[in-house]
């Protein structure tokens, strides 16, 4: 039985939650590409500690496990579409970047739409062809600028912190619109942990390291 087989039979044959997280852990540790869709499969059980040891070994896959998360997003489980929507937020790849988009505006699911804003501000854009970079970050700056209306806080947060690294790795022309949008959220958010974190984006533009 190869190495591959063998950690597969182990997450299969889990008996247990704690067996399980064991053998997701172990499995994610090797790094092997052929793993991707049993632990994107993972990432739908109801067990969070499995989830986020799928989420890091699909990460330290990288661009790799992209398309198979693309591919097997699971729409019926919102569980493990946000686990999944955080595992591409983790790696960034532009090719997942129309999905980020439309789950940070449209998805039923708090979380999804969460974990989507915060994605739209990893991507790396070296990854993407430079004639198509301005308009994508016009894209999601407007998307995140839609998302800090949001009915639910959490999301609201997680478009400002996307906001915030987007306007580290974005084009300096738009880093004078973000902050007047940061400046502008300052006068009608109420939630105080999204206003603390608004002025904590202002002031790292203001005194960039």
């Amino acid at each position: 039985m190869s190495p591959l087989s063998s950690l597969l039979e182990a997450v299969d044959q889990a008996d247990s939650s704690d067996t399980l997280v064991d053998a997701v852990e172990q499995l994610a540790a090797a790094q092997i590409t052929e793993a991707a869709p049993t632990l994107i499969q993972v990432l739908s059980f109801n067990n969070p500690g499995a989830a986020v040891a799928a989420v890091d070994g699909l990460i330290a896959l990288g661009d790799l496990a992209v398309n198979d998360l693309l591919e097997l997003l699971d729409d019926y489980n919102y569980g493990g579409r946000a686990w999944a929507i955080r595992a591409l937020a983790g790696i960034g790849h532009p090719q997942a970047l129309e999905t980020l988009l439309d789950a940070a505006v449209n998805d039923f699911s708090m979380s999804v739409r969460r974990g989507a804003a915060r994605g739209l501000g990893t991507i790396q854009w070296q990854k993407m062809p430079s004639a198509e970079v301005a308009a994508a970050q016009q894209q999601v700056m407007d998307t995140l600028f839609q998302v800090t209306e949001d009915p639910e806080w959490v999301v609201r947060y997680a478009a400002v912190v996307g906001l915030g690294s987007l306007s580290e790795t974005a084009d300096p022309n738009f880093h004078e619109p973000i902050f007047h949008h940061l400046q502008q959220l300052t006068h009608q958010e109420e939630e105080p942990s999204i206003r603390a974190r608004i002025h904590w984006a202002m002031e790292s533009r203001k005194n960039p390291k």
